[in-house]
C-alpha cells in the first residue's frame, strides 16, 4: 500500500511540476505546444486520437489540445 501511495504522490507532484513550467512559459509571453512524431525510419503511425481525460489535462496545463 505504500507504494501505491508513494507512486500516486510521485505523480501528483510531476503534474504540479509540469503545469508550474507551462505557467512560467506563458508568464514570459510564449506558447506552449505538444508535438509527436515518429523515430527516424519508423513506420508512420495512424493518427493520434486524444480521449477527452486526454484533452482536459492538456487544458489544466494551459495547452489547448484542439488548435491545429
Amino acid at each position: 500500500m505504500a507504494k501505491l501511495v508513494r507512486a500516486v504522490e510521485v505523480s501528483l507532484e510531476a503534474t504540479q511540476a509540469a503545469r508550474d513550467a507551462v505557467a512560467e512559459i506563458l508568464k514570459r509571453g510564449a506558447e506552449t505546444g505538444i508535438f509527436f512524431s515518429r523515430p527516424r525510419g519508423g513506420a508512420p503511425a495512424s493518427e493520434l486520437e486524444l480521449t477527452e481525460r486526454d484533452r482536459d489535462f492538456l487544458r489544466s496545463l494551459g495547452i489547448r489540445p484542439d488548435r491545429g
